[in-house]
C-alpha cells in the first residue's frame, strides 16, 4: 500500500509542473501574443506612414537624439538583447520598463527609415513581459528563467509566425550546445499561445512561396558551395554591425551626435541608393524570392543595419539577416546554375543560422516559412555547414557557445563579437 501512495505521490509531482507550466506558458502567450500583435500592427502603421510621406527621412536625426534621450532618462543606456539572454544565465533583473522603450524606440526607427528588424525587440518585449510574470508569481530562481524563455516564444511567435521555431530558438540561442528540455512544454505553449492571439488580432504568418527542386547530387553540390558563401557572409554581417558599433563609439563619444550623425549618413545612403534598405526591406526579401536578383543589395544592406543599430537606434538584426542572406542567395544561385527563388530561401535560413548559430531553430524555420517536403534537406545541409564554418562569430556576446563546432570538446566560450 505504501508503495501504491508512493507511485501516486510521485507522479503527482510531475502532473502539477505540468499544470503549472501550461498554465503559465498559457497565461505568458497570452500577454505575449496581445504585446506582440500590438508591436506587429505598430511596426507595419509606422512602415506605412514612412513609405506613403518619404519627407519623413529627414526627421531621421531627430529621431536618433530622441530615442537616446529616452534611454538616458530611464537609465536603460545600453540595455538590450544581451541582458535579456543573461537573465536567464544569471538571474539578472530584466526592468518592465525596457517593455514599452523598446517597443516606442524601433517604432521610431522604422517610422523614419532606420534599416532594423524587429526581433530584437520582440526577445527584449518577451524576455521583459516573461520575467515580469514569474517575478509576481513568486517563481523560484531555477524557474524564472524558464518564464523569460516563455515570454520571448511568445512574442517571437507572434511577430512572424512561426510557433515551433520561436519556441526552440529561445531555448537554443542562450547556450549553444544545450538545450533547456524543461522550458519544451512552457516554451511551446507560450509560442503556440502567442501566435493564436496574433492570428486572430489580424496579424499574418510570414510564408513564402518557393519551388524546391528534387533531391539530386549535383543540386546538392551546388547548395554546399552556396552554404560556405553563406557562411562567409554571416560572418561579414556579424563583423561589420560590431565594428561599426565600436567605431562609432570610439570616434564619437557623446551619444546623442552619434544618433544624429548616423542618422544623417543613412539619409546620405538613401538619396545615393535608393529606399528599399529602409526599414526591415521585406519586399525586397519576396521580390528574392520570387528570382529577382540586384547584385549588390546584400552588401548595402549590411552597411545600412550597421550604421542604424550601431549609432544607437533600436530594433533587431534577424529581418536583416534575412534581407542580407535572400539577396545574396539569389545572385549567388543564379551565378551557379540553381534557380534565384531556392537560393534566395537557402540563403535566408544559412545566414541566419551562421548570426544567431541555432542550427536546429534555422531547420525549423525553414519547414515554417517555405512548408515541409523533401527539400528539407537543402536545408538542413546549407544551415550544418554555415553553423559550423561561421566559427564562433555572432550577434550576442552574451550568448555561451558551450561545445566546440569542431570536435567533441567543451569549450564554454561567449559568441565573439
Amino acid at each position: 500500500m505504501e508503495r501504491v501512495k508512493g507511485f501516486f505521490q510521485h507522479i503527482s509531482l510531475y502532473i502539477a509542473a505540468l499544470a503549472k507550466w501550461l498554465g503559465i506558458g498559457g497565461f505568458v502567450g497570452l500577454v505575449g501574443g496581445a504585446v506582440g500583435a500590438a508591436f506587429h500592427i505598430g511596426v507595419e502603421q509606422a512602415t506605412a506612414l514612412r513609405l506613403a510621406h518619404p519627407w519623413i527621412l529627414w526627421l531621421l536625426p531627430v529621431g536618433g537624439v530622441v530615442i537616446v534621450a529616452l534611454y538616458r532618462c530611464l537609465h536603460m543606456e545600453g540595455k538590450g538583447t544581451n541582458n535579456i539572454i543573461e537573465s536567464v544565465h544569471f538571474g539578472r533583473n530584466v526592468p518592465i520598463v525596457l517593455v514599452p522603450l523598446i517597443f516606442i524606440a524601433t517604432c521610431i526607427t522604422h517610422l523614419l527609415g532606420g534599416s532594423a528588424g524587429r526581433e530584437g525587440a520582440a526577445l527584449q518585449i518577451g524576455g521583459g513581459i516573461g520575467y515580469c510574470t514569474g517575478h509576481a508569481l513568486h517563481l523560484g530562481q531555477k524557474d524564472l528563467p524558464l518564464a523569460t524563455l516563455c515570454g520571448m516564444s511568445a512574442v517571437f511567435a507572434a511577430l512572424f509566425g512561426t510557433p515551433l521555431t520561436a519556441a526552440v530558438f529561445a531555448l537554443e540561442v542562450i547556450s549553444v550546445g544545450v538545450l533547456y528540455y524543461a522550458g519544451l512544454v512552457p516554451c511551446l505553449m507560450a509560442a503556440s499561445v502567442g501566435y493564436l492571439i496574433a492570428v486572430l488580432l489580424g496579424v499574418s504568418p510570414t510564408r513564402f512561396t518557393v519551388a524546391l527542386p528534387p533531391l539530386e547530387v549535383w543540386t546538392m553540390f551546388l547548395v554546399v558551395l552556396l552554404a560556405i558563401g553563406c557562411a562567409l557572409v554571416s560572418i561579414l554581417f556579424v563583423r561589420g554591425m560590431h565594428l561599426v558599433e565600436h567605431t562609432a563609439a570610439k570616434w564619437l563619444k557623446n551619444p546623442y551626435l552619434r544618433a544624429a550623425a548616423g542618422g544623417f549618413v543613412i539619409i546620405g545612403l538613401t538619396l545615393l541608393l535608393g529606399r528599399d534598405y529602409n526599414g526591415a526591406g521585406m519586399d525586397v526579401i519576396a521580390r528574392a524570392m520570387a528570382g529577382e536578383a540586384v547584385p549588390w543589395a546584400w552588401l548595402v544592406k549590411i552597411l545600412f543595419t550597421a550604421v542604424t543599430i550601431g549609432c544607437g537606434f533600436k530594433g533587431g538584426e534577424v529581418v536583416p539577416s534575412f534581407f542580407v542572406g535572400a539577396t545574396f542567395g539569389c545572385v549567388a544561385a543564379q551565378a551557379l546554375g540553381l534557380p534565384g527563388g531556392f537560393g534566395a530561401a537557402i540563403g535566408l535560413i544559412a545566414v541566419f543560422c551562421g548570426a544567431v548559430n541555432c542550427p536546429i531553430a534555422s531547420v525549423l524555420l525553414s519547414i515554417e516559412l517555405f512548408g515541409g517536403s523533401g527539400g528539407v534537406l537543402y536545408f538542413a545541409f546549407a544551415c550544418a555547414i554555415s553553423y559550423v564554418l561561421s566559427g564562433y562569430c555572432g550577434l550576442y556576446s552574451s550568448q555561451t557557445i558551450l561545445y566546440s563546432k569542431l570536435r567533441a570538446e567543451f569549450i564554454n566560450v561567449h559568441a565573439k563579437e
